[in-house]
């Protein structure tokens, strides 16, 4: 394997993916200090919308917002499944059951709550409250297409620490078919129960009903959402393929496959349902965006270096599939840089290495950190996440929904809350610490 050499000149902002704009038609912009209102909107029935125990009063979401997003999910699932056993009782047990589970038990909604709270931030209220819920349940059915095909991609056997989708399926055919045929159909279940998901995804966006403006803003939203989360999951395994270590494109596959579609879409989604105005929306997808790449920097981070009874994932799975993150590009710079042969030699033996044993990932993770490879990672962290709340302290919102906004977001970058003043800069933990439990938390809930 022979990484490219990159430049170690980290860039101070997140990298230029190219931005599309929703303006409101010319009747329609908000004014200054103007909360636009929704007709009340409509379920899939047609019928207008009242408080109902599948979408509460806002005080009530406001409560528990995972709870009221579950309770959507609950009854939409409960539908789809059903209508998939009158297509086919074994498809449905064996692939909609699979898909629902998946959903329903997964991650504590935290791209739906990031949606949820910037809506309520934003001036949103009982009237666009029901189409929050059920795109942020649109949201948690996206997720699980992305987590079962990633998992499929990866060969990863647990999730959440649980077996993995396609290792689900293939245990439950090992002695009926050969273990090469068990393998191979548990793959391919798999790659269609995370179809199924993203066909119910788009479903329910489509069967919610909002008025012509909104859904117009939304539904292009979520469209170039997913052509983003496919265009940074083939940067990523194409990177691997090509051994394409370079650090400009590893903060752009961050981006793509990350940051955008956890964090900042979601965020921009729930401005858009509330009818936040243009200026509101840039701001609120800067914020995102240097959040949603702390993330995956702290991703990369736990991969090597986490607790896997935490992450619900085997350590070194990055290393052994050789995927080009920012924490590897940066340790190839800089070991290039110096010369440093050992390091070098010991990270192109590792990368993309399989068969990598636990004593060969000890030798990645000293080498890591020699390089100063991981404080460097830590730094652009808090670099990022300081950069995201300072644009989010910014913005004018609600003030009592913004202060659990700003926890999310706090929280996804893997910062607590404490250490990250309002327009302040960020204090990094001491090498080898690890995040705050609050941290720990959103971030396993976002994976």
């Amino acid at each position: 394997m022979h990484p490219t050499q990159a430049k170690d000149r980290p860039a101070a902002t997140p990298p230029p993916v190219p931005r599309l704009e929703y303006p409101a038609p010319a009747a329609r912009r908000q004014r200054p200090g103007e909360t636009i209102t929704h007709a009340p909107q409509q379920v899939a029935d047609g019928t207008a919308f009242t408080a109902s125990p599948a979408f509460p009063p806002v005080h009530i979401a406001d409560a528990d917002v995972p709870a009221a997003v579950g309770r959507v999910l609950e009854n939409v699932l409960a539908d789809r499944v059903a209508r998939a056993s009158r297509v086919d009782p074994l498809f449905a047990r064996d692939l909609a059951e699979r898909v629902r589970r998946f959903t329903q038990d997964g991650g504590k909604r935290v791209r739906a709550q990031l949606l949820w709270w910037s809506h309520r931030a934003c001036g949103g209220d009982q009237s666009s409250a029901a189409a929050a819920l059920r795109i942020g349940a649109a949201l948690e059915l996206l997720q699980t297409c992305a987590l079962v095909h990633d998992d499929v991609m990866d060969a990863a056997t647990l999730r959440r620490g649980r077996p993995a989708l396609h290792t689900d399926v293939r245990a439950q055919y090992t002695g009926v078919a050969s273990a090469s045929r068990a393998e191979r159909f548990g793959e391919a279940a798999a790659i269609l129960a995370g179809d199924l998901a993203l066909a119910w995804a788009d479903d329910l966006v489509a069967e919610t009903d909002l008025g012509p403006w909104t859904a117009t803003v939304v539904r292009r939203m979520w469209s170039d959402m997913r052509t983003e989360m496919v265009a940074g999951q083939y940067l990523d395994e194409q990177g691997q393929v090509t051994a394409a270590y370079s650090l400009p494109r590893a903060m752009r596959t961050a981006c793509l496959k990350s940051a955008l579609y956890s964090v900042e879409r979601p965020l921009a989604l729930g401005a858009a349902l509330a009818g936040a105005d243009a200026t509101v929306m840039r701001a609120l997808c800067s914020a995102g965006r240097n959040v949603g790449i702390a993330f995956q920097l702290r991703d990369d981070l736990d991969d090597v270096f986490g607790d896997s009874r935490r992450t619900g994932k085997a350590c070194g799975g990055d290393i052994r599939e050789g995927k080009p993150t920012y924490l590897v590009a940066l340790a190839l710079t800089r070991a290039r840089a110096d010369c440093n042969r050992r390091a070098l030699a010991v990270l192109e033996r590792a990368l993309g290495n399989e068969s990598l044993t636990s004593s060969g990932l000890d030798d990645v993770r000293e080498i890591l950190v020699a390089t100063g490879a991981r404080a460097a990672v830590e730094t652009k962290i808090g670099q990022l996440a300081a950069q995201g709340l300072h644009h989010f302290n910014a913005i004018r919102l609600d003030p009592e929904a913004r202060v659990p906004l700003r926890q999310l977001l706090a929280a996804a970058a893997g910062w607590p809350e404490p250490e990250i003043a309002d327009g302040g800069a960020a204090t990094r933990p001491r090498p080898g610490c690890t995040p705050a439990p609050v941290s720990a938390c959103a971030q396993e809930a976002l994976r």
